[in-house]
C-alpha cells in the first residue's frame, strides 16, 4: 500500500469553490491513476472523479461540469477542483490510488484518511 495525505476540505457556501489535494509518497498517480471517492451520512461511498494512467478523466454525472480531477507533473499529487457546490456535495471526501497502470481507472488498496467538506445553503 502506499500512504495518501489528503487535504483542502473545509466548510463552503453554495456556490463556492474548494480544491482537495492527495499526496502521495512516489509517483502512483502517474502509473496507476486515481480517484476522488465521496461518502455521506447514511449512504455508500460512491466515485466522484477519476484519472488513468494516460489521463483519461471521467465524472459521475452530478459533478460533470463542476468539479475537475487533475495531477502535477511528477504523478505524485492528484487534485479534484469542485466548483459551484451544492449542499448535495456534503460528505467526507477519500482519494485513491489506482490498483494498477490500465487505460482505465481501477479502483486499489490504498486510501487517504478523508477529509469533510461541507456546503452550507
Amino acid at each position: 500500500q502506499v500512504r495518501l495525505v489528503e487535504s483542502g476540505g473545509g466548510l463552503v457556501q453554495a456556490g463556492g469553490s474548494l480544491r482537495l489535494s492527495c499526496a502521495s509518497s512516489g509517483n502512483i498517480f502517474r502509473i496507476n491513476g486515481g480517484g476522488w471517492y465521496r461518502q455521506a451520512p447514511g449512504k455508500q461511498r460512491e466515485l466522484v472523479a477519476s484519472i488513468t494512467t494516460n489521463g483519461r478523466t471521467n465524472y459521475r454525472d452530478s459533478v460533470l461540469g463542476r468539479f475537475t480531477i487533475s495531477r502535477d507533473n511528477s504523478g505524485n499529487t492528484v487534485y479534484l477542483q469542485m466548483n459551484s457546490l451544492e449542499p448535495e456535495d456534503t460528505a467526507v471526501y477519500y482519494c485513491n490510488a489506482g490498483a494498477y497502470a490500465s487505460t482505465s481507472y481501477i479502483s486499489g488498496n490504498s486510501w487517504g484518511q478523508g477529509t469533510q467538506v461541507t456546503v452550507s445553503s
